[in-house]
């Protein structure tokens, strides 16, 4: 497993004062044809909105208009990648693209990720919620020359969704950019 990564909020402009006091971050290991993620999400949690458990988790679309856990990975010098969704309700979703923005279609999988959700206090205070999930990469990719991205969006009990990753490299919140695909095994 690589070492946690700090995910960092896309720069608002007019930044909400009410914006509670979180800390985000990540790791990812590349385990015989699987990956395996990590979050840890950890303050001021009452004061998000989280999706309520779901009793059968299943694949969905739209996951990212709430709070969700991401991940993006491609192979050096290929444009396609691919994006991982998970939300704290347990449902996910995988898609494949065929390159930037383009080409988006769910990833068939032979069977669904495994996710494994904590809630709970965090050292010093406040609560804290890790996702430790495993899921078999597709065939055609290694663990050599892979690129990751580690993103999450998160929901204000206002609504407001705030985008984090570990680099913003463009004017607004991009995950799809590959030069955000900064981690690699």
């Amino acid at each position: 497993m690589s070492g946690w990564q700090r995910l960092v909020p896309f720069p608002e402009v007019d930044p909400s004062p009410s914006r509670p006091d979180l800390d985000l971050v990540g790791a990812f290991a590349c385990h015989q044809g699987s990956l395996q993620l990590r979050f840890r999400l950890q303050g001021d949690l009452h004061r998000l909105t989280m999706p309520e458990r779901s009793g059968a988790p299943a694949r969905r679309d739209g996951l990212w208009e709430h709070t969700c856990f991401e991940a993006f990975w491609g192979q050096r010098g290929d444009e396609r990648y691919w994006e991982l969704n998970a939300s704290p309700s347990g449902d996910w979703n995988l898609y494949r693209l065929d390159r930037y923005r383009e080409g988006l279609r769910p990833e068939s999988l032979a069977q669904p990720p495994h996710c494994q959700w904590t809630l709970g206090e965090a050292p010093g205070g406040g609560q804290q919620l890790e996702l430790e999930l495993w899921c078999d990469l597709p065939l055609q990719l290694q663990a050599a020359g892979l690129e990751v991205a580690l993103t999450a969006v998160v929901e204000q009990g206002d609504g407001t969704l705030s985008y984090w990753g570990l680099v913003h490299p463009g004017p607004e919140p991009d995950f799809h950019r590959r030069d955000s695909f900064v981690l690699r095994p």
